[in-house]
């Protein structure tokens, strides 16, 4: 027969609760926010805040496992001892995916592709009206005068920034290959962004000529 005391004890272990915290943060030191961290035993979990601090309920034994996107999954196993809290900090590993270039063609089969190449017909006045908006773009871009003012230099340093947080552990964006940056570079063009500007320095030294030819 099992004695009263055990029986306790036994309960005791299983109704124990200890309260994990910590940091969670990349090999640069660099908090990370809404990292999934999950109680096995309990089942429930948590996310970390901005500041990259995470506070979850576990009990002794239990195994916690922390995810990210973009970062490999991390295994923290919480001691058996009776504790009221413990903290640990986690370092995730940024887990880098390299996939391969794929080219979508209009084009059930490798057959139905050969057929439309061989029945293609160049147009030649759609390939002068191409070499021609060609010719014009490289000369606006090499005769043009562009100022930059602050609020553009603002603008573009908050795009450089965005954009290296969403191409974080990927190839950076080319938009060379963007149709929409170069829909955007012609609106530009027809709007006269590149376009030269009367330069005012002229204006004022003969405003200056004038004033010195009347005195």
């Amino acid at each position: 027969m099992v004695p009263a005391v055990s029986i306790e004890c036994q309960i005791i272990d299983q109704d124990h609760y200890i309260q994990v915290d910590g940091l969670v943060f990349d090999k640069s030191g660099n908090p990370l926010a809404n990292v999934n961290v999950i109680s096995f035993k309990l089942m429930h979990g948590t996310v970390t805040e901005r500041t990259g601090v995470y506070s979850i309920t576990s009990i002794p034994g239990d195994t916690l496992f922390f995810s990210a996107i973009g970062f490999k999954k991390a295994v923290m196993q919480v001691p058996s001892e009776m504790i009221d809290r413990l903290t640990v900090d986690v370092m995730l590993e940024d887990d880098t995916i390299m996939i391969e270039d794929v080219v979508i063609l209009p084009w059930k089969t490798y057959d139905e592709f050969k057929q439309a190449v061989i029945n293609y017909e160049v147009n030649s006045t759609e390939t002068q009206r191409m070499n021609i908006n060609i010719e014009l773009i490289r000369r606006s871009i090499n005769t043009a005068t562009t100022r930059i003012s602050p609020e553009a230099g603002y603008r573009y340093a908050m795009q450089q920034n965005f954009n290296a947080l969403m191409t974080k552990n990927q190839f950076p964006v080319n938009n060379l290959l963007n149709p929409f940056a170069w829909s955007k570079f012609f609106k530009g063009m027809k709007n006269g962004l590149l376009r030269n500007e009367p330069s005012t320095t002229k204006k004022k030294i003969k405003a200056n000529k004038n004033k010195t030819a009347r005195n």
